[in-house]
């Protein structure tokens, strides 16, 4: 599938997600990136894996995402994701992010970064 909001890519021997996201969302972009995702990191179901979220340029984004993409990080949880690391360099949405986080109680496996580099390395060092 392509998106102009989204690329979803997996690396299945780190087994990581990565993940970039362009612009505003609407609820249905929210629904279509979980849907890809889903298809994206089925090789990594059942196993411990990670996701590398690059958000520097997302804009902040209708409310009505945020349940959805809470509902995101629950899933990525229940299948087996330890940590979920998002580079963000802008306090607007890393607000939004906070409440996503919140929404999907994934406060305990999430951890932001301001790059790329310093969110690879750090899962890098956890063996990822």
């Amino acid at each position: 599938m392509l998106s102009m909001n989204f690329t979803i890519d997996l690396d299945e021997e780190r087994r990581v997600v990565f993940a970039k996201i362009y612009g505003i969302w609407k609820k249905e972009t929210a629904q279509a990136y979980h849907e890809e995702y889903i298809k994206v990191a089925q090789p990594l179901m059942g196993k411990k894996w990670a996701k590398l979220t690059n958000l520097t340029t997302w804009r902040s984004s209708y409310p009505e995402i945020i349940e959805i993409l809470g509902e995101h990080m629950r899933w990525c949880q229940d299948q087996g994701a330890e940590f979920s690391i998002y580079v963000i360099d802008n306090p607007v949405t890393q607000s939004q992010l906070q409440k996503m986080v919140e929404s999907g109680s994934a406060r305990s496996i999430t951890r932001l970064v301001r790059t790329f580099e310093e969110g690879d390395k750090f899962l890098k060092e956890l063996g990822f």
